[in-house]
């Protein structure tokens, strides 16, 4: 999520930073190296670089066999293949089946963008041990990310200012100060990035994807992609239909939306799981400890953020808790039904004049970690956005639409509408108002779409299938709540993805599960 404008964006990836060098510097000339003819050297992977949250070395599998990775080498610039290379940092775990079963390798993409692959896959592997029986499991820190030449802006006490303003200005002086505060941000992103910022594309990411998948062997791209995953793996198609194997995608971006409208679904779609959370709260047997009613849940934390706004409470020392900070946190235990606990513990901590565990929710959604030192997900996430939407809005524009946003969402709608001044006097120009996905000629693609999903709302499901073209999108309905349906652990789901990637069992159009 980092950046208002974007919460659609976290995925898996703030989950694992809350459950918490082999990348080339650019400048290598790759000359007349056929890139594609590169070997990869998979070693036992270190410790996560700080720009991919930090933490230990991935612990061995449950089989024992370990996590390995590699570094690939591709054009900083896809314009010019034979000038400058960086490097991207990729993980792997082989295969557990039968050599004469293996299929290939099967590359994830998790979200952001700007969330880290390596540490994504090591931290939910064992979500996917069914497919790693016929699969090496695959994933890798895009352009820009992690140990992947990671473009760079603010500093861990900038950051720590940044996230702590008001996001949602009330007045002439506070839209100034966050006006000054977001310009302060692009201009430290061009200082300390400007030679990435040109090629942090999704296009670039795909581009990347596909000499991937020569250098790991595999005549086909074989593709789970998550949140932000199923855009690039959209636009991979668009550009290399021919070369999609089986491809998945779930927790669906909408991808005819320019960003206006993007965020706009957003809002409706937190608001739809807020509404979610709260009648689920009071209709428990046991009394819901933070309303009497769903009406009562809402009316209650809206209060809540008033207060806020005027006096922020103590949170994580020696920050506070402001209304900002707070609604980030709310957003991020909506991801996942089993993060509505800690939302609850955190509301009643809160309303005690305690706002640790909102704090830390937050955090989580920014990439800050228990070192107090943050990823790079906010500025990857920052420069691949602008990178890719050339829309961009002022502040004229945003107060024109806040009534469109407050009616979407009363608490969100203020927040999300502010965030689309993200990429306002961004140094590069934006690729397109959405992004290209039509892939005439691809193989089947398995598009997954979760009713109750905040971040990518149900209905950009049917829109990618559209917009894939006929015969390429197969929709899969999941009736359920948080980002993303397969790792809900619902076996209607998991059986026909697997039944897919593993079999080539394409299940019917309009499949429901619940």
């Amino acid at each position: 999520m980092p950046k208002p404008s974007r919460l659609r964006t976290a995925g898996l990836t703030a989950v694992a930073v809350l459950l918490s060098s082999l990348a080339a510097a650019c400048g290598d000339d790759a000359g007349d190296e056929d890139l594609s003819a590169q070997k990869l050297s998979w070693k036992d992977c270190p410790a996560p670089s700080q720009a991919e949250g930090g933490g230990t070395a991935p612990s061995p599998l449950p089989d024992g066999d370990p996590w390995q990775c590699a570094t690939l080498r591709v054009p900083l610039d896809w314009d010019e293949p034979q000038g400058d290379t960086i490097g991207l940092a990729l993980i792997r775990a082989k295969a557990s089946g039968e050599a004469s079963r293996r299929i290939g390798s099967l590359v994830f993409n998790f979200g952001g963008p700007g969330g880290s692959g390596v540490t994504t896959l090591h931290a939910f592997g064992q979500d996917y041990a069914a497919l790693r029986t016929r699969y090496d499991l695959v994933s890798f820190d895009p352009r820009g990310v992690g140990r992947s030449a990671p473009v760079r802006c603010e500093n861990d006490p900038q950051l720590d200012a940044y996230f702590q303003q008001d996001m949602t200005p009330d007045d002439a002086t506070e839209r100034s100060e966050f006006l000054d505060s977001t310009k302060e941000f692009n201009e430290a992103c061009e200082d300390n990035s400007k030679g990435m910022l040109p090629h942090v594309r999704t296009t670039d990411a795909a581009h990347d994807m596909d000499l991937m998948r020569q250098v790991l062997g595999d005549d086909k791209l074989y593709y789970f992609g998550i949140s932000y995953g199923t855009e690039l793996g959209g636009v991979y198609a668009h550009l290399f239909p021919r070369t999609v194997g089986r491809a998945v995608f779930d927790a669906v971006v909408d991808p005819t939306q320019t960003p206006e409208q993007g965020s706009l679904g957003q809002a409706r779609g937190f608001q739809r799981a807020l509404d979610n959370f709260a009648e689920n709260c009071t209709s428990q047997t046991e009394e819901c400890p933070v309303g009497a009613t769903p009406q009562d849940v809402k009316n209650r934390i809206a209060r809540l953020l008033e207060d806020l706004d005027v006096r922020p409470i103590p949170g994580v020392f020696p920050r506070e808790l402001t209304q900002s900070a707070a609604i980030s946190g709310i957003a991020q235990s909506l991801y996942s039904q089993e993060f509505w606990k800690y939302l609850t513990e955190g509301l009643e901590q809160a309303y005690d004049g305690d706002g640790k565990i909102l704090m830390l929710l937050s955090d989580s959604m920014n990439g800050r970690g228990e070192n107090r030192e943050y990823s790079n997900i906010t500025a990857a996430n920052v420069s691949i956005n602008c990178a890719d939407d050339r829309p961009r809005y002022d502040s004229n524009y945003v107060q024109r639409k806040l009534p469109e946003f407050r009616a979407a969402s009363a608490l969100f709608g203020d927040y999300l509408a502010w965030g689309l001044t993200s990429c306002t006097d961004w140094a590069v120009r934006g690729a397109a108002d959405h992004p290209d996905v039509s892939a005439p000629g691809s193989a089947p693609i398995l598009v997954v779409g979760n009713t109750g999903d905040p971040a990518t709302p149900y209905e950009g499901a049917k829109k990618m299938v559209d917009a894939l073209g006929p015969g390429v999108g197969v929709e899969l309905t999941y009736k359920g709540q948080g980002h993303g349906a397969y790792d809900s652990g619902n076996k209607c789901v998991q059986g026909a993805v697997d039944g897919y990637l593993l079999e080539g069992k394409v299940p019917a159009a309009g499949t429901v599960c619940s």
